[in-house]
């Protein structure tokens, strides 16, 4: 049964019903020794205290999908069947275009929100050149099935979760397909392919998406793996112009790592509440040596380009919570490469899906401006904070932030 499904959260109700009633009808009831009375007594107790417990670790889970399943809450799954050496370049010399295409079978995805806005279905991909195997959200936009795009591919967005996490957390808390579906129908936003791919791959550790000889391929299985699977399932426009990647937290950190690390694979990034150095997250497997913090920072990936890649980014963050690393990527930025740093207010919230949430419209009215390099249509969504700076600094980074704290 899914932590985060509606019949695990059910049955918690259930139970925890159970629980308050048992000592209600009970208590005085009980026969036999004294003992024997008291140790009963203590059991219904316990049991109650057990499943209020349990009932509110659910509805946290579900709040903030950060469990998927028992195996990741216990910390006894793993998705890495191997993790051959695959060089600087992530495919082990393998020609990825020459690999036959596989078609995939796909599910109705459970949970939270993976019904609405015309569904979200689900896939196990065994990774052909990673070597992990896990699930992968899909969410079609509204024109995809529509007559007169039947010839149409449609660029994608691969979405990045932090860490703890679930893929479905995109679609379930965030509600990303609720909120964009409007305005994809409105022409306000690009109908993107949305791809939720599982990034929590071994037990208690963040892979950083990074690609660690003989422990996880997990840079190559989002940025190889991910992309042929849709590529071969669905009228997905060819990378890199068709494709961008977005993420929260350390998924925020991932999404702007591999698009500055494969200009070739990526367009575009949206980073919220992110970080460079890897050692932002301390359960990080890249952050374990000087090396591999290198290796997977945007920022040195970025100072290391003789010719500046053509992508864009769009990071926001609060003070000491992203911003500064917004800011330095904008600093090092030359073009094409174009950054948009965000300062985002004390008083938008702290480091939490409720942050995030709201932002959702704006960013990806920026990301169709990127991918499409037209305006969109209607009215550009607002953004969603407030603050004594004017929308427009704080939209183009330009506010100071000494500024935002005298106002504290």
């Amino acid at each position: 049964m899914s932590l985060t499904g509606t019949p695990f959260l059910f049955t918690s109700i259930a139970l925890v019903t159970v629980a308050l009633l048992l000592p209600l009808l009970l208590w005085s009831r009980i026969r036999g020794p004294m003992a024997l009375r008291h140790v009963a007594r203590v059991l219904m107790l316990l049991f109650a205290q057990t499943t209020a417990i349990t009932l509110v670790f659910v509805m946290v889970n579900n709040a903030n999908n950060l469990y998927d399943n028992w195996a990741d809450l216990l910390g006894t799954g793993n998705h890495v069947r191997r993790a051959a050496d695959l060089g600087k370049d992530g495919t082990g010399g393998i020609q990825v275009k020459a690999l036959p295409r596989v078609r995939q079978t796909f599910t109705p995805a459970d949970g939270a929100g993976a019904h609405a806005a015309g569904g979200v279905r689900v896939t196990q991909l065994r990774g052909r050149v990673s070597g992990v195997e896990a699930e992968v959200y899909v969410w079609l936009p509204p024109q995809y099935d529509e007559p007169a795009y039947r010839h149409r591919k449609f660029p994608v967005v691969e979405l990045l979760s932090g860490y703890p996490g679930s893929a479905k957390a995109w679609f379930g808390t965030l509600r990303v397909h609720e909120q964009l579906l409007p305005l994809m129908r409105s022409g306000q936003v690009a109908p993107f392919i949305l791809v939720a791919p599982r990034t929590n791959l071994i037990a208690k550790v963040d892979t950083g998406c990074a690609n660690i000889p003989g422990v996880v391929n997990a840079d190559t299985w989002l940025s190889i793996d991910v992309p042929k699977m849709v590529t071969d399932n669905f009228r997905a426009r060819p990378a890199p112009d068709g494709w961008a990647a977005a993420g929260y937290s350390a998924g925020a950190h991932c999404a702007a790592k591999l698009v500055v690390a494969h200009p070739d694979r990526y367009r575009a990034a949206i980073s919220l509440s992110g970080y460079n150095d890897p050692i932002g997250e301390r359960h990080s497997l890249a952050a374990r040596s000087l090396s591999l913090r290198r290796e997977n920072n945007p920022f040195m990936l970025l100072r290391g380009y003789r010719t500046p890649p053509r992508i864009s980014l769009y990071l926001s963050g609060q003070l000491g919570d992203g911003y500064q690393a917004a800011v330095a990527l904008r600093a090092l930025a030359a073009p094409p490469t174009t950054v948009r740093a965000v300062l985002i207010p004390r008083s938008a919230g702290g480091h939490s899906m409720a942050l995030w949430r709201p932002q959702i419209p704006y960013v990806f009215t920026w990301l169709t401006q990127q991918m499409t390099g037209t305006a969109v249509t209607g009215t550009t969504p607002r953004q969603p904070w407030s603050d004594d700076s004017r929308p427009a600094a704080l939209a183009s980074g330009t506010s100071s932030p000494a500024a935002v704290v005298r106002r504290r």
